[in-house]
């Protein structure tokens, strides 16, 4: 299979600029994401997911082993334009990621940078910051946005690029509920709508729930890896991780220890409704 990315036997380590000593993130881990997928990938702070998420767009290069963007070695630095260009990174704060003080000229950035026509800049904005439900506000200051609306001008930055792949590192870690939601929806839609990959890493168990496969990690390694239904019911797993499983999974398992018999696995509250009302009936 062609993986829009791909890590063979990965490995890396930071360096304490002061001491020289080494610490250890990865060491020979395999990892890939296959195309037009969206991937969810779970770890509490400091279990090696936001160095892999910089591997994937080349911010950070193996010490050892490999990773290929849509077939492209990282390490090759003649890759490193079209792999940035395939591989469109949004951090957790968006204040990083703006740049300009109206909001279709921060998205126009990036575009203008790669030498694309003011034509076709002034499409890409305009289709951009549709996509995302901000074209209202294309000329507004950014500053004066929320906090959900900034994380989606930066994202329309990103989508302005026409990248294959967008990976998303804790994006919603400084939102309240509704700039969440808003941030999901949009990030669902481009999937869905556009075939955009999707690499989201978070440690929230309600925003991996959607998600077409769930990766688990822990101390630089892959704990678990399969479908939201397949990993949410390890709840002793989850726990090893320092992860709480949904709260749907959590009420399920409680009502099984009381004796009753209810599958682990419907994790939407419609799916869990539907699961005890139809043990009740029976």
């Amino acid at each position: 299979m062609d993986y829009a990315i791909s890590a063979q036997r990965l490995s890396y380590a930071y360096e304490d600029p002061e001491s020289g000593e080494k610490t250890q993130i990865f060491e020979n881990l395999d990892f890939s994401v296959e195309p037009g997928s969206f991937v969810a990938v779970l770890g509490r702070n400091g279990c090696g997911k936001s160095t892999l998420a910089k591997h994937f767009n080349a911010i950070l290069l193996p010490a050892g082993g490999t990773v290929h963007v849509y077939g492209m070695d990282t390490a090759a630095e003649e890759n490193l334009i079209p792999i940035r260009r395939a591989v469109g990174m949004v951090f957790q704060n968006p204040d990083n990621q703006i740049v300009s003080n109206v909001v279709e000229e921060d998205v126009a950035f990036a575009p203008e940078n790669l030498g694309v026509e003011p034509v076709e800049i002034r499409r890409r904005v305009d289709e951009a910051l549709r996509m995302v439900g901000m074209y209202e506000f294309r000329d507004h200051a950014p500053h004066l946005l929320s906090g959900g609306q900034k994380q989606r001008v930066a994202i329309a930055g990103v989508v302005a690029m026409l990248p294959r792949c967008i990976v998303l590192d804790e994006p919603t870690a400084m939102l309240d509920p509704q700039g969440r939601r808003e941030v999901l929806e949009t990030v669902h839609r481009l999937n869905r709508e556009q075939g955009v990959t999707v690499v989201l890493i978070t440690h929230h168990m309600p925003e991996a729930a959607d998600a077409d496969r769930v990766v688990v990690m822990s101390d630089g390694g892959i704990l678990a890896d399969g479908t939201p239904k397949e990993v949410f019911p390890q709840v002793e797993l989850l726990r090893a991780a320092a992860l709480t499983a949904p709260e749907t999974t959590l009420l399920l398992r409680a009502l099984n220890q009381a004796g009753m018999d209810l599958p682990l696995d419907a994790l939407s509250v419609e799916e869990c409704a539907q699961a005890i009302f139809q043990a009740l009936e029976s």
